[in-house]
């Protein structure tokens, strides 16, 4: 059985890796970080825990990273630093400065799992997993933005070639600012291939119409949740299709996708990702994705 493959957002997760929060998290200056009023480090902790037994339960293998202490709160967001493929792992190249040495304790876990290295993207090119959404296994859409630039997007293409993989670009609005964070995943989640939960104001319009184009039904979330939760209610992981993982407090977006289908399972995270701009999606990184 290949240990590894994931050109796709929603099949059931396998295994993942993931960074168990511990003192970097827990001593992290809030300010240094761009973290947000409820950020609380020992609570946030907490509620990481929480998050990670959901994951255990539907059955993924989780590839550990911990944290030693080494000040790098952000890398419990393990979606960003590189990407899967089904011929393995790519490297990417952060767009947020303090994040830059993430990438190489990706490089050392998959190695040390045996997972090959595609290849990788190097200055004066960035990307960040956040800013990719495979809408099939031939078809990687990456929204160009504050954190991911086009030389990032133009070395992904010629990496993903060879594969088949046709990289489309889509340009992102600034919306809240450089200091913030609105990557692609910031703005739809795929909860099955043909089912994706979306903020439609903020989207590039021609990759609206592409979804549309595509037969993709759309759910509308909640403008008043998408803006209380500066976004995070909209950031939605499926541990298989339509049985998804979400941040508490945001009734009427859980129960749009109800409506839809889904079966929502939630987890309190005010300290965690309200306040540090990340969701349930960006705390895991999918290694293997099968249906």
């Amino acid at each position: 059985m290949t240990g590894f493959g994931s050109q796709e957002m929603s099949a059931r997760l396998e295994r993942v890796l993931m960074r168990r929060p511990g003192p970097s998290l827990a001593t992290a200056d809030a300010r240094h970080w761009h973290y947000g009023p409820t950020f609380d480090g020992p609570k946030a902790v907490e509620q990481y825990k929480d998050f990670a037994r959901i994951v255990e339960a539907s059955g993924a293998e989780i590839l550990w990273l911990e944290d030693t202490g080494d000040g790098l709160a952000d890398s419990m967001f393990t979606h960003d630093p590189s990407l899967m493929t089904d011929r393995g792992a790519i490297l990417l190249r952060m767009g947020k400065p303090l994040r830059l040495p993430e990438t190489v304790l990706h490089e050392h876990a998959y190695r040390a799992a045996g997972i090959p290295i595609l290849g990788r993207i190097v200055a004066p090119g960035s990307v960040e997993g956040g800013d990719c959404i495979w809408l099939d296994e031939k078809t990687l859409v990456v929204g160009r933005g504050v954190r991911t630039n086009q030389e990032g997007i133009t070395q992904l293409s010629e990496i993903l070639a060879p594969l088949g993989v046709e990289v489309l670009g889509f340009d992102l609005p600034l919306w809240q600012g450089e200091e913030a964070c609105l990557h692609l995943m910031s703005v739809i989640s795929p909860l099955a291939r043909d089912l994706a939960l979306v903020f439609a104001p903020l989207m590039p319009a021609a990759f609206y119409q592409l979804l549309k184009a595509r037969g993709i039904r759309l759910i509308e979330a909640s403008a008043d949740e998408f803006y209380a939760s500066n976004g995070l209610s909209l950031n939605v992981l499926p541990l298989k299709p339509l049985h998804v993982v979400m941040v508490d407090g945001f009734p009427a977006t859980k129960a749009a996708m109800e409506t839809a289908g889904c079966t929502v399972t939630t987890f309190a995270a005010d300290a965690l990702c309200i306040a540090c701009e990340g969701g349930p999606t960006c705390l895991t990184r999918p290694i293997l994705r099968r249906h």
